[in-house]
C-alpha cells in the first residue's frame, strides 16, 4: 500500500489497517520460529508499512488537533 492511498483513508480505517499489519507481523514471526518462512524480507516490508500507518495516523490527529 503506497503512501498516497494511506493518505486518503480515514483515521479509523488507518488504525484498523494497523491493528491488521501488527496482527500479520505477529503471525509472521510464529512461521519464522516453526521454519514456515519463504520470504524473509517480508519482515523489512512490515516493518516499513507500521511505520508510515502510525506516521500518517499522527500526522492526522495532529491536524485535526490544530484545526
Amino acid at each position: 500500500m503506497s503512501t498516497k492511498e494511506i493518505r486518503e483513508m480515514s483515521e479509523a480505517e488507518i488504525e484498523k489497517q494497523l491493528r491488521d499489519t501488527r496482527d500479520a507481523r505477529v503471525n509472521l514471526r510464529m512461521r519464522k520460529q516453526t521454519g514456515q518462512i519463504e520470504h524473509p524480507h517480508e519482515f523489512k516490508e512490515m516493518r516499513r508499512q507500521i511505520a508510515r500507518l502510525e506516521t500518517i495516523l499522527k500526522e492526522k490527529k495532529l491536524a485535526t488537533a490544530s484545526a
